[in-house]
């Protein structure tokens, strides 16, 4: 008994570690959003990067000071918060308030992810938590998309550098996303151009192709769930594909609908969190079937012309519940409601 007791180890599962830490996997998806995130600051220049740089650092100083405050070692160093920085900037239009920035990152640390005890705990995505905080805060300023100035690597927008607690002033406003001028106007957007990221919109509305890409390397080393997007993206074609056939003239085609947005950073980087979406397979499939279905309900009859934040939010909830109803059954035992 006692060489056993020297030998055997007895614990729960998981008995068998993939080998790769927190540090390693948020490393590899801050390193994935690296290239769209220098295409944002190519195409908006210094707004970009100061909206971005906001957002980081907000979230980096506000999870730092809520670890000491609850008497927790900082975990500013798993790369974690990055990644949550990174993806709520990228949510924001170029030309944000900073002071707007700020408040955003606050909520998106403290409120989605150390109200419910930190990482690993969070039931919502955190970056989207702050941009509907935003979105609810300040709606004028979070659909209001200003022009470039003429040298964005010199010249910073007026609103960029407005006082805390007061209306940005906007110098010039640019023209409608393509979603807004579609869902307003009927007037389409080149998918060559959603694709390649010349359009205007938040700073991770750019390159569609850039976000693949990353999405494609976080899966070949299996970071991330490949049935979500895929899920996510085909639900999207499909359905307005169908609609397209129904009515040519009214419902915009799978391209456009595929490429505009911020459908694809939210199905690659959002709707794959792994705390706030489903762990079995067939879950994982289930909960991109219901995004996307929300995304399309939202785009086309919804009052706003964007749904991907929300839809992503709503599934979400349901994600804890979509593993249990669909929990696969212990071997030997009954189905629930089966009696014995």
């Amino acid at each position: 008994m006692r060489q056993w007791a020297k030998t055997l180890e007895i614990r729960s599962s998981p008995h068998i570690a993939s080998g790769k830490s927190v540090d390693d996997i948020m490393l590899n998806v801050v390193l994935a959003l690296l290239p769209v995130t220098g295409f944002a600051i190519y195409a908006f220049g210094l707004a970009a990067l100061i909206t971005l740089t906001a957002a980081v650092v907000s979230c980096l100083v506000t999870e730092h000071v809520l670890c000491r405050l609850t008497g927790r070692n900082s975990s500013v160093g798993d790369w974690s918060v990055v990644v949550t920085g990174l993806l709520y900037g990228l949510t924001l239009p170029p030309g944000l308030a900073i002071w707007m920035v700020v408040v955003g990152g606050i909520m998106a640390v403290g409120l989605g992810k150390f109200l419910f005890g930190g990482l690993g705990y969070n039931p919502f995505n955190p970056a989207l938590v702050g941009r509907a905080m935003l979105q609810a805060a300040f709606p004028v300023a979070m659909t209001t998309w200003p022009a470039m100035p003429v040298d964005k690597f010199t010249q910073v927008p007026s609103s960029t550098l407005a006082w805390p607690f007061t209306e940005p002033v906007y110098d010039s406003i640019s023209g409608a996303t393509p979603l807004a001028g579609w869902k307003f106007d009927r007037v389409m957007t080149e998918p060559a151009d959603l694709l390649m990221g010349y359009v205007s919109g938040s700073t991770g509305e750019t390159c569609a192709l850039l976000i693949l890409l990353g999405g494609v390397y976080l899966a070949m080393r299996k970071m991330m769930s490949w049935r979500i997007p895929t899920a996510i993206l085909l639900t999207v074609a499909i359905c307005s594909g169908l609609l397209q056939l129904n009515d040519p003239t009214k419902y915009a085609g799978p391209l456009f609908m595929l490429f505009s947005g911020g459908l694809m950073l939210g199905a690659v980087f959002m709707a794959t969190d792994m705390v706030a979406s489903p762990m079995t397979h067939l879950g994982s499939v289930l909960y991109g079937i219901l995004i996307g279905l929300l995304v399309v309900v939202i785009r086309v009859w919804g009052g706003m012309p964007e749904g991907v934040m929300y839809a992503i939010l709503l599934s979400n909830a349901v994600s804890p519940h979509i593993d249990n109803w669909i929990q696969p059954r212990v071997y030997g035992t009954k189905k629930r409601g089966q009696t014995p």
